[in-house]
């Protein structure tokens, strides 16, 4: 996949080049001087002690793990900084006519910074850095080219101090002191889009896009990044779109939510528009308002309540913005259908990697993407600021993880991604409340923390999970060689915005596929994985990352109480299914038992299928032991329900479904497992 191989390398290339790596290492790949892998030993060393010889030959890396990477972050971690490198302080100046600056997605904008010397100065052969977001569209600074985005102009009015800027790549303007050094409260101005080109601003709208300085203070080649970074608030583009959702399943009588959201082009929320949505030809068993009106101030947002009082598949249709028609997903109203939750459970906010605030994370879960369960998984040490090092930005996010949990109505689960770039990225969540000991962080650059099974430990007998993702390919593989813990990881993520890591036959394969690391391939090692999907989203957007990424991922969770503990008991018990955004409906039953069953083998057995897509549907495929041993070609309708006899299976085998529908959307039963004891794990 195009976008997921660009946003892999994108995501190591910039954030390695934040710590002065860049051609030090390779991205995504293994790195060629280090020693081929060996088969897995008994014991698994730490990882701290497996990056250099003779211990590595015994480490079960991933494919194309990167032991550079983690010895050049270990090498950044331990470097001695002074204060002077932590001295001095920047600010986002007011413009021209006294006005606080804003961004508006994809216009031009012009920002003036400063920085302050702190007590110590700057001295002589010491550096001031501008580093301006590297993802997401702003202008490279650049000192070059007047007439181009970007251009950038840097002063000072000390009398006496020489400055040197350089565009360094990434988003890094480094300004060398030259002539004498800069003291103490000695100031130099940077006029970020200073030509008539101005500069591009960030393409996703968020409250504090920051503008991160770092001070070499001393000359001597390390530099700190200052703790607090200007910020400025980048503001939603014109609105061109909608999307409208309802609950997957009702039952008959039952008030049901539809919420609609006016977006940009980005699929950002906060517009600024106002007006009327209308109901299109809305059955008369839907009783609620024909009209909805999105009132100024609203951010473009409104929902409205409906009741169903007849059994069947519903869906609306919403129209709108100049006669622009959107379809809600597929509404089940049965008695006795097993209630059905969307879930994002993997995703980024400005303090990693990511886009926008923790609290406005939430608010887009809930109230544009109408999810029922969300978690934030900030990188535990990649972006800017180190999440590990970093209480302050910890402590937000278990605020707003905390502050936006709403039982029985909105379920946030505490969680942070364990980024290790040896064994595979997963990320944890911990379903407890804030204050609860195993709520908190266990960093993959910790040396008590850096193996898998060091961070199953580290979480036994807590309310947590972990999930591995992009397992088959790029950024980093997952080393399918040791066993996932079967308590601690019962699910695996087979699609996000990198792509699907379940087959290179389906839509939107990950991109650098490792042969044998697909997800059949760890299920063939007897590796009990349930399947969910999440969006990996850095846009801001969970529950909607496909709207930019072109694929993403959401989890369909079975499970009646909408608290933690009971999303718990569900994916413990894979009572789930994937899909790559789209709210497909997929229902799937074995002889009557659900995907995720641990089942005796069989000579034959019924399997029933019910899909409601939101496209045509394309084919609908039966996957045995990683093969396809049924299938179905759609004719362009979408909704079906097949049912087949599958079977014999033998113990040790698997069985799961797939469906893709057109547009590449697409779905993953979690598979059924043939054991010759059926005792759960």
């Amino acid at each position: 996949m195009e976008t997921g191989r660009w946003l892999a390398a994108l995501l190591c290339l910039v954030w390695l080049g934040l710590l002065g790596l860049v051609g030090s290492v390779g991205c995504g790949e293994a790195d060629p001087e280090e020693p081929p892998q060996a088969e897995f030993a008994e014991a698994i060393p730490s990882a701290a002690e497996a990056i250099d010889p003779p211990s590595t030959d015994a480490v079960p890396y991933s494919g194309n793990a990167g032991p550079s990477i983690i010895r050049e972050l270990r090498q950044d971690r331990d470097e001695v900084r002074t204060e002077a490198d932590r001295g001095g302080r920047a600010s986002l100046l007011p413009g021209e006519d006294g006005s606080v600056p804003e961004g508006e997605v994809g216009r031009p904008g012009r920002f003036r910074l400063a920085y302050e010397a702190g007590p110590l100065g700057v001295a002589v052969g010491g550096s001031v850095q501008l580093q301006v977001s590297p993802f997401w569209g702003w202008s490279e600074p650049q000192v070059h080219a007047a007439d181009l985005p970007g251009y950038t102009e840097v002063s000072t009015e000390a009398a006496g101090v020489e400055l040197a800027p350089s565009s360094r790549g990434g988003g890094l303007l480094v300004v060398e002191i030259g002539g004498r050094a800069l003291v103490e409260g000695e100031r130099i101005e940077f006029l970020y889009g200073a030509g008539a080109a101005g500069t591009r601003v960030d393409r996703y709208a968020e409250e504090r896009s920051p503008f991160f300085f770092a001070v070499d203070g001393d000359g001597d080649g390390r530099r700190a990044f200052l703790a607090d970074a200007p910020v400025v608030r980048v503001r939603a583009g014109r609105p061109v779109g909608m999307v409208v959702t309802l609950p997957s399943v009702a039952r008959p009588g039952e008030s049901v939510t539809l919420r609609a959201a006016v977006l940009d082009g980005a699929g950002n929320t906060g517009v600024d528009w106002q007006g009327n949505l209308e109901l299109v030809d809305a059955p008369e068993s839907v009783k609620g308002p024909r009209l909805l009106r999105v009132e100024p101030g609203s951010l473009g947002l409104v929902q409205a309540s409906y009741v169903v009082e007849e059994p069947g598949l519903v869906e609306l249709t919403v129209r709108g913005l100049g006669g622009l028609e959107v379809r809600t997903n597929p509404l089940l109203v049965d008695p006795d259908a097993p209630r059905l939750r969307w879930a994002d459970l993997h995703g980024h906010s400005v303090l990693s990697d990511g886009t926008g605030t923790p609290d406005a994370y939430y608010r887009y879960a809930r109230d544009v993407a109408g999810l029922d369960v969300a978690a934030l998984t900030d990188h535990d040490h990649w972006g800017l600021p180190f999440l590990d090092e970093t209480a302050e930005s910890w402590s937000e996010i278990r605020r707003a993880t905390e502050a936006h949990y709403d039982p029985g109505r909105f379920v946030t689960i505490h969680g942070y991604e364990w980024t290790s770039w040896l064994f595979g990225h997963r990320h944890v969540l911990h379903f407890g409340g804030p204050e609860e000991a195993g709520a908190h962080l266990h960093s993959f650059l910790d040396e008590a923390t850096d193996t898998p099974p060091e961070l199953w430990d580290a979480l036994r007998g807590e309310p947590a999970l972990t999930f591995a993702h992009h397992s088959a390919g790029s950024p980093v593989a997952t080393s399918w060689e040791i066993a996932p813990d079967p308590v601690l990881e019962p699910l695996t993520e087979v699609t996000s915005v990198h792509g699907n890591s379940e087959s290179p036959s389906m839509p939107n394969a990950v991109g650098g596929g490792l042969p044998g690391n697909w997800v059949p391939d760890a299920l063939a090692r007897g590796y009990r994985l349930g399947f969910v999907g999440s969006g990996d989203s850095h846009d801001g957007h969970p529950g909607l990352a496909h709207l930019g990424a072109g694929t993403g991922g959401l989890a369909a969770i079975e499970v009646e109480e909408l608290t933690r503990e009971a999303v718990l008991e569900a994916l413990r018990a894979r009572r789930t299914y994937a899909t790559s955004g789209p709210r497909i409906l997929l229902s799937a039953r074995l002889d009557g038992e659900a995907p995720g069953s641990v089942l005796a083998p069989i000579e034959a057995a019924e399997l029933r299928i019910d899909i409601a897509g939101t496209e045509a549907i394309e084919r609908v495929e039966v996957v045995r032991d990683g093969e396809v041993v049924a299938g179905h070609e759609g004719q362009g309708e979408r909704v079906l329900t097949l049912s087949s006899e599958v079977g014999p299976i033998a113990a040790g085998s698997f069985v799961y479904v797939r469906v893709v529908q057109r547009g590449g959307g697409s779905a993953w039963s979690s598979p059924w497992f043939f054991e010759a004891s059926t005792d759960a794990e």
